[in-house]
């Protein structure tokens, strides 16, 4: 008989034990919900409100222009900012949200050689123009997709690259072949 309370006594403790466990893991499991739920609004606004701090303004460091190969005139002439070193091109147009056609960056290789740039942190569509030591465009690619960390080569040697708006150079009929020249206005 008294095995038997013993046994009773261990079964009501048992499930008195299996019964918090489970009110402890039914509000745990609540409160997880909750959160989940009200987080994607949580994170937009933080990320509404950190992508606007890090928006970064363009300024005018010089002008740019693309001269025809066909017949040696300008087509168009935009204005630059120019990334030199290793901490300007890495920033590149990173946190920019637009750009009109009137813009563009150009960045200044240490040396030339096959050169590769990503879209990480990059908003817009851009089209990359890179450019060999002899001012010579040697390879575009158009409409670079925002966001990808997808590598984009140059597949030939380059010592420039120009960034401009997605569309530029098919919108100004830039072409491989064609040359780029620079001045500093700064």
């Amino acid at each position: 008989m008294k095995q038997a309370n013993k046994k009773n006594r261990k079964r009501k403790s048992s499930k008195r034990k299996t019964s918090l466990f489970q009110i402890i893991a039914l509000i745990t499991i609540g409160i997880a919900l909750i959160f989940l739920a009200a987080q994607p609004n949580f994170s937009k606004r933080s990320a509404k409100k950190d992508s606007q701090k890090l928006e970064i303004p363009f300024t005018k460091e010089g002008e740019l222009s693309f001269i025809s190969k066909q017949n040696n005139s300008t087509i168009k002439t935009i204005d630059i900012e120019i990334a030199e070193g290793l901490a300007e091109t890495a920033q590149g147009l990173m946190y920019r949200y637009s750009m009109s056609d009137q813009q563009g960056m150009l960045f200044i290789m240490d040396i030339e050689k096959t050169q590769d740039f990503w879209m990480k942190e990059t908003y817009i569509s851009l089209d990359i123009i890179y450019v060999n030591s002899n001012f010579e465009i040697v390879r575009i690619h158009e409409r670079a997709v925002p966001l990808s960390e997808q590598n984009i080569p140059s597949i030939k040697k380059a010592k420039y690259v120009v960034e401009v708006i997605g569309g530029f150079c098919d919108k100004f009929d830039i072409e491989e072949g064609d040359i780029m020249n620079f001045k500093r206005t700064q």
